[in-house]
């Protein structure tokens, strides 16, 4: 099986800008000239949402003029954060490219194209130099890679010396079957969710010390109540999940919420340093 072209065709919509910015317009914004909060509640596709991206950036301790690599950068959300919170310069790569060309266009009109761009690759095989990069962050990317000691050694290769990793993933914090379809797998054919010892052990052979690991399960329940409550009483948003994951949202979105509140599943947060 083709795992990375599966993945791929997972996550193409097909017509995902124009969908974008009609909600976006729907709205009352102006697709040419947006805001980052313009896109809180789409660009950041991962339990906790921009909260998490947040902490995350702050453990990570990035400063101002590094230069950033984000694997799996999705529509770009976390790389804009990371550039407007932080200062940073980030490079975002990513598997499919229709999300590549979304989040180069969304990244144009949110005025940040000087300080983030995007490349379509394989996370297994980045087109980048050695050292090229002072740190490093992956949300929400490792349930769909099987071979993660080769993802981990592929990232390890273009950090420089010292340089930090933040992973924030998805990971089995308990036995028992998880449901499918989730946001990034229809079946479980696709969907490589890990423990953390699975990852803390390929983070070491890859050649990372793990400074910082901690859940995030409370914060992504706590943020998941409040989004599903303001949901009710005021509608959908429209430029929401239903934009990504098209008809089946609410099944995936409720099935990844069901399998965190039982305890199954976690968002945990790893900060690696490259040693």
């Amino acid at each position: 099986m083709d795992v990375e072209g599966a993945v791929a065709r997972h996550y193409t919509h097909g017509s995902l800008e124009k969908t974008l910015f009609a909600a976006l317009q729907s709205r009352g914004k102006d697709p040419d000239n947006l805001a980052i909060e313009d896109l809180a509640d789409i660009d950041e596709f991962h339990l906790g949402w921009s909260s998490a991206t947040e902490e995350l950036a702050e453990d990570l301790g990035f400063e101002h003029g590094m230069t950033i690599l984000e694997v799996g950068s999705g529509i770009g959300g976390p790389a804009r954060h990371l550039a407007r919170l932080l200062g940073c310069d980030v490079v975002g790569v990513d598997l499919t490219p229709e999300f590549v060309e979304v989040a180069k266009a969304l990244t144009k009109r949110c005025h940040l194209s000087g300080k983030v761009s995007f490349v379509q690759a394989s996370a297994l095989a980045m087109p980048f130099a050695d050292g090229e990069f002072d740190g490093a962050a992956m949300l929400h990317v490792g349930m769909n890679i099987a071979d993660k000691p080769a993802l981990f050694r592929e990232v390890r290769r273009v950090l420089r010396h010292g340089a930090r990793f933040g992973v924030y993933d998805i990971m089995r914090v308990a036995e028992g079957e998880l449901p499918y379809p989730m946001p990034w797998a229809m079946t479980m054919d696709t969907s490589f969710v890990e423990a953390p010892a699975h990852y803390r052990k390929n983070l070491e052979d890859a050649g990372f010390a793990i400074d910082l690991e901690r859940s995030h399960r409370d914060l992504a329940l706590k943020i998941g109540r409040e989004m599903r409550e303001k949901a009710a009483q005021d509608g959908a948003a429209p430029a929401g999940p239903l934009v990504l994951m098209g008809e089946s949202a609410p099944m995936r979105i409720g099935n990844v919420m069901s399998a965190l509140a039982d305890g199954l599943i976690a968002p945990i947060e790893m900060i690696a340093r490259a040693v």
